[in-house]
């Protein structure tokens, strides 16, 4: 697509966006600017990211780290005021790179990865607003922790590794009802005091913000279908 074009659809795409939030939040009695747009952009060029950001768009998420390296580094020259989101599963041989790069780690999943982002923040003194992942559908092949063990764990992120977990994040099941999964999110932060909820995609965004999520994740709206990715990229 021609660069003009493509600044022209990502631009339309992003207002439609957030005009849909706005009515969402309006409906369901939430302030403005209560939620926050996560524009995904992974598996899309540089040139599509850069499009959105002439567009206004400040907040991005990408799910690889190796991914994100290939983009972000020279945009934030350009744009010095954007924040990335880190959204994929996070291998702690990344946790180095993750933190000098990512704003926002959304996917503190397990004991290993809070331990090794401990320790990296210790060395750094950078510290990134963390959620922790919930795997709401105990899907096996999904990252996140299993909903039985999320106070533990959350305890764990905080007590022991004082961590700076501001909330929760989670992707439902395909195939199943998004709302129940919310909900059940929205509870066990509740519980346990925190205020962000990072759920909803493309295709359910605005039923998350009915049961309070605080980000949503919009890839696929705002920049078209994923691209699919050489096996080589991370």
């Amino acid at each position: 697509m021609e660069e003009a074009r493509l600044h022209e659809v990502i631009g339309a795409n992003l207002a439609a966006v957030r005009g849909r939030i706005e009515a969402a939040a309006r409906a369901a009695g939430r302030p403005e600017g209560a939620v926050t747009l996560v524009a995904v952009s992974k598996t899309h060029p540089i040139e599509a990211v850069r499009a959105a950001l002439q567009a206004g768009q400040r907040i991005f998420g990408e799910n690889r780290v190796q991914e994100a390296l290939t983009k972000f580094p020279a945009l934030r020259r350009e744009f010095p005021d954007l924040v990335l989101h880190l959204i994929g599963p996070l291998q702690t041989n990344k946790v180095k790179d993750a933190l000098a790069h990512g704003d926002v780690i959304e996917t503190v999943d397990r004991p290993r990865l809070a331990e090794a982002l401990a320790r990296e923040i210790a060395k750094t003194g950078r510290r990134p607003a963390c959620f922790i992942e919930v795997n709401t559908g105990e899907e096996p092949q999904k990252a996140g922790v299993l909903p039985v063990a999320a106070d533990a764990f959350i305890g764990e992120c905080r007590d022991r590794h004082h961590l700076p977990i501001v909330g929760l994040m989670c992707v439902p099941p395909e195939h199943e009802e998004s709302a129940l999964h919310f909900a059940l999110l929205r509870e066990i932060a509740r519980r346990n005091g925190l205020l962000q909820l990072s759920m909803g995609m493309s295709a359910d965004f605005e039923t998350a913000i009915r049961f309070g999520a605080t980000h949503v994740r919009v890839g696929t709206a705002i920049f078209g279908a994923r691209r699919v990715m050489g096996a080589a990229a991370e």
